[in-house]
């Protein structure tokens, strides 16, 4: 299966705790990140604003070890499944949390066509 990037080149990835379900965070892989993740043990992401490599912990010793890398259906989003040494989020939230919640005057469809054909 070929993975599909961005225009950026990138790759959305959703980082979840692999025991709870928990959702831990979003960031971007590129193929330099996504080629150490998956051959080594700890996740790596690309940080946007530093235009490099980041090692999602190596700064606060919280890194997300690997247990399970997933494509979603059409290969343009990455599921890692992760046991956390410690918060994944600063101010030691231990998982992401909405800060302002989105409104819109149109109630989007609970099921997208596009989700329809995928497969779990």
């Amino acid at each position: 299966m070929n993975i599909k990037l961005n225009e950026q080149g990138l790759l959305p990835a959703i980082a979840q705790d692999a025991n709870t379900g928990q959702v831990l965070m979003m960031g971007y892989m590129n193929p330099g990140s996504l080629k150490r993740t998956v051959e080594g043990v700890q996740v790596w992401f690309y940080s946007r604003s530093r235009e490099d490599l980041w090692h999602k912990g190596e700064m606060s010793g919280n890194y997300l070890n690997l247990k399970e890398a997933w494509l979603d259906c059409d290969a343009d989003t990455i599921l890692l499944k992760v046991d956390p040494d410690g918060p994944a989020c600063p101010a030691s939230r231990k998982s992401w949390k909405p800060s302002q919640k989105m409104t819109s005057t149109k109630r989007p469809s609970l099921v997208p066509a596009s989700l329809a054909s995928c497969s779990p």
